[in-house]
């Protein structure tokens, strides 16, 4: 089985609690998730079988979105609300605030944003994790990162709770930036709850619980839930390689326009005589290609220096080539 499946992830669960049960569920080892949810969180997480693990970063690294509550006025250790409370606004500051205050410390964070990751998190600095050093007590110095936090849709505001959706780039922890916007409002925050909405293609509305996705196997339905490797790249241009180029492919080389069924041919590009230069319009950026049995086997990127398509994944069997 090669594809990704849209795990609905309930809370309790750590996304390596989810893999352990899909592993039994489908009786095969390879199946990585594309994002780590803290237990207490819920919603989308796609989950990457057999060829398609190689999909996994690719996942990874994609935008998300995610509902949060946010509760002003007090700081925690983790930054949630399952943390030891480090500090707690009085009655008078919380009610201080207004809704345009609040509205307007919280769009503030739109953009490109310098974060600091928690002391919560599975980063590793010098090999340690941070979450490990943090049960021991320890605080070490972090070094900010660039996100980007593309959009926050503020969803209600019922003091001391707000909840607003927000759509960010890999690498953004929510309850980071919830504990940020508390210190923009002088009270506090931590985040109350936690729910993805979307990763790249994958909504909510779409993904399956673990019973679910049993009831699927047993009724012999589990095809109907399972996003194809060609679903996954469906808005990517697909083009078909020339049967006498097709070890180049199949041996994970780059591959020349030329090659390729689809693209500009020698009327459409010049070639200069004695180099690989080229002079061409337009090559999309990136684009799938297939086999001479019109089986998907790389996802390319386009090098303009090169002029030629260079392998991002390939997705070949193992042990044949092909």
């Amino acid at each position: 089985m090669d594809g990704i499946i849209n795990i609905y992830k309930e809370k309790g669960y750590t996304s390596h609690d989810v893999v352990a049960k899909m592993r039994g569920i489908l009786h095969t080892r390879k199946i990585g998730h594309t994002g780590t949810l803290d237990p207490d969180a819920t919603g989308v997480l796609p989950v990457c079988i057999g060829q398609a693990t190689k999909l996994v970063e690719l996942l990874t690294d994609h935008d998300k979105v995610y509902q949060a509550e946010m509760t002003l006025g007090i700081v925690t250790d983790t930054q949630d609300i399952s943390g030891k409370v480090l500090y707690q606004a009085d009655d008078e500051a919380r009610k201080g605030l207004d809704d345009d205050q609040i509205r307007q410390a919280i769009m503030h964070f739109i953009g490109p944003y310098q974060q600091i990751p928690p002391m919560y998190s599975a980063l590793k600095v010098n090999g340690r994790k941070l979450v490990d050093l943090a049960r021991q007590g320890i605080v070490i110095e972090r070094q900010p990162r660039e996100v980007y936090v593309y959009d926050i849709e503020i969803i209600s505001i019922s003091l001391p709770k707000v909840v607003l959706r927000a759509h960010v780039s890999k690498g953004t922890y929510i309850r980071t930036l919830i504990h940020d916007i508390g210190q923009v409002l002088q009270v506090g925050a931590c985040m109350s709850s936690l729910q993805r909405i979307r990763v790249a293609q994958f909504q909510l509305a779409d993904s399956i619980s673990l019973f679910e996705l049993q009831t699927r196997v047993q009724q012999d339905r589990l095809f109907e839930v399972v996003c194809s490797l060609e679903q996954f790249f469906a808005d990517y241009p697909k083009y078909q390689i020339q049967k006498q180029w097709e070890r180049f492919l199949l041996n994970g080389n780059e591959i020349l326009p030329e090659m390729l069924i689809g693209l500009p041919q020698t009327n459409d590009v010049l070639w200069d005589k004695g180099c690989e230069s080229m002079q061409t319009t337009h090559f999309p950026s990136k684009a799938v290609i297939y086999d001479t049995q019109n089986q998907l086997k790389g996802f390319y990127d386009f090098d303009e220096i090169k002029k030629r398509y260079c392998p991002i994944k390939m997705f070949l069997s193992p042990n044949t080539g092909k």
